[in-house]
């Protein structure tokens, strides 16, 4: 066996479980913000992630969706998801390791978190809401180009 499949065949990438592991819906203005005319709602999306390690190559990671809805200045509804999975790794180098954490399981949890998300706003009496797909991966590079930006700012302050 060649040293490339030797490696390809070491490298293990399981999900174990996907659950939620937190959620929140409000809508503080309810009833009167159905009353507020046509629904032309501003949307603000937050999205972020973090990860621990939870045995030896098993990471817990949680993928977090907040959604603001705001009807002529008023809150319509706000609702915010935690949506977390176990994923075993092992194999990989650890530059990959913090790839898959920071772009791919993320992206693996996030229709979970779309579905979760379409469904507590429709259930609070609100028009369906789809999240647009998001590139977890140029998220992340974009995180990772921005700590090293700060990483090069701290070391220039010394």
């Amino acid at each position: 066996m060649t040293e490339e499949n030797q490696q390809a065949t070491e490298q293990q990438f399981a999900i174990q479980k996907i659950y939620l592991k937190d959620v929140s819906f409000e809508s503080p203005n309810a009833p009167d913000v159905f009353a507020d005319g046509e629904w032309k709602p501003e949307i603000n999306v937050q999205l972020n992630s973090s990860h621990k390690a939870i045995a030896k190559d098993v990471y817990e990671v949680i993928l977090n969706i907040t959604v603001t809805a705001k009807q002529k200045e008023k809150t319509a509804f706000l609702v915010e998801v935690k949506q977390a999975g176990l994923f075993t790794m092992s194999g990989f180098p650890e530059e990959n390791i913090a790839g898959m954490l920071g772009a791919y399981c993320p992206e693996a949890l996030f229709p979970f978190a779309r579905e979760a998300v379409a469904d507590f706003v429709n259930k609070g009496g609100f028009p369906p809401l789809l999240l647009a797909p998001i590139n977890f991966n140029a998220v992340y590079m974009q995180q990772v180009q921005q700590q090293q930006a700060a990483a090069g700012v701290q070391e220039t302050a010394h």
